[in-house]
């Protein structure tokens, strides 16, 4: 008998999906931990039970989401495992699975569902790890690409709020000259809040002076919406 259904679900899965293992646990859907991450109900479960997962078994799902990180990372149901992970993981397995978004900042800050897996990370791990810079930069030269971008721009939000300001001199260069056009943007504009609440005042100044400069017609926009 095939272990494949129709459906082209392993039997395991459709069991499942039927209610078939009301008591399912993880060690008892290993080898299977990546078909049920892309599966709408078997994602679910998974992120139920890592939070309440001893180390072990949160080992051995991780010991399988591992190789197929980025795969999961931009899926619409396995980001959300990876997510738990951040949230729920040892360091040492949150620094592993940053290690597989080393080298594809910029490509899952874009996507829809790898530009959660980021904000995650960033959040989670702690700000003075090395990894974390070396995430950021890799933003630099993309900065306002990112801004505008639907995902983007909540990445850059994230990256402000979270990473120390001194790594962030990049983002407020980028800004140079384009103040009162992003001031003026959907996502711009929240990116410049975010900078003026988290960043230096030696970084916060020149966004400043740049929107004084603009004050009029900062003014007759803001009025014309009100009207």
């Amino acid at each position: 008998m095939s272990d494949v259904m129709p459906s082209g679900r392993s039997r395991l899965l459709e069991d499942f999906r039927n209610n078939r293992y009301p008591n399912l646990q993880l060690r008892e859907i290993a080898g299977h931990i990546i078909e049920f991450s892309q599966d709408q109900h078997g994602s679910r479960f998974i992120q139920l039970k890592l939070e309440r997962a001893t180390p072990a078994e949160r080992q051995l799902v991780f010991n399988e989401i591992l190789q197929a990180a980025y795969q999961l990372m931009v899926d619409v149901f396995g980001n959300y495992v990876i997510q738990k992970f951040f949230e729920f993981g040892s360091l040492e397995q949150k620094l592993a699975l940053a290690e597989r978004i080393r080298g594809h900042v910029l490509s899952l800050a874009l996507q829809m569902y790898g530009c959660r897996v980021i904000q995650k990370a960033l959040e989670f791990i702690p700000p003075d790890q090395q990894v974390i810079n070396d995430m950021v930069r890799e933003l630099d030269g993309h900065v306002l690409k990112c801004v505008k971008d639907q995902n983007g721009n909540h990445v850059v939000q994230k990256c402000i709020e979270c990473v120390q300001p001194q790594s962030l001199q990049f983002i407020i260069d980028a800004f140079k000259s384009q103040v009162f056009a992003l001031s003026t943007h959907p996502y711009g504009c929240r990116v410049i809040q975010r900078i003026l609440e988290h960043c230096l005042p030696e970084q916060t100044l020149p966004i400043l002076e740049e929107l004084h400069q603009h004050t009029e017609q900062l003014v007759q926009i803001y009025t014309r919406h009100v009207e």
